[in-house]
């Protein structure tokens, strides 16, 4: 019988512990990530001003339904997602690379840090899925289904630069 009330009636408890682990962690990263590009998107400057504002909307709506599917898998298999920011903040701080930009700056300058955030956060998710692979399938294939989404943008982002 296991301790959680909801959970997944054939994952053990040993690897629902550790999945929800490794997918909460995945959850503070990607909600930073959200507010990071939030961040961006309210304070590029210069030429390509209006298309890099309107491409960064986009991807935040897709970052942000990613956090909730964390956050709902999280829940199924018995675990209480934490989406407070101090959850976030001491996650984030520990694990990616400062933003750095922290007022109006070009375009550009603004998408060389969104591109660095990106690898820092595609590594922890590569991590994070070679780590599911032996606890949760499900957990593993909802973390390659954000990280492909994310792989999409950054190549957009990086066309940008060139």
């Amino acid at each position: 019988m296991s301790k959680y009330k909801f959970t997944v009636p054939t994952l053990d408890d040993a690897k629902t512990e550790k999945a929800i682990e490794v997918l909460q962690f995945n959850l503070d990263i990607l909600n930073d990530l959200a507010l990071t590009l939030k961040h961006a998107h309210w304070n590029v400057t210069g030429d390509s001003f209006i298309a890099v504002h309107e491409m960064l909307d986009p991807e935040i709506d897709d970052i942000r339904d990613g956090v909730d599917q964390i956050a709902e898998r999280i829940a199924t298999l018995g675990g209480s997602p934490n989406g407070l920011s101090s959850s976030v903040l001491e996650t984030a701080k520990s694990s990616i690379p400062e933003y750095g930009l922290k007022k109006r700056d070009k375009t550009d300058n603004h998408l060389k840090k969104v591109n660095e955030q990106y690898t820092a956060v595609e590594t922890i998710l590569r991590s994070s899925i070679a780590k599911l692979d032996d606890l949760d399938l499900i957990s593993s294939n909802l973390l390659q289904d954000i990280l492909g989404k994310m792989e999409l943008f950054q190549w957009k982002v990086r066309s940008h630069l060139i």
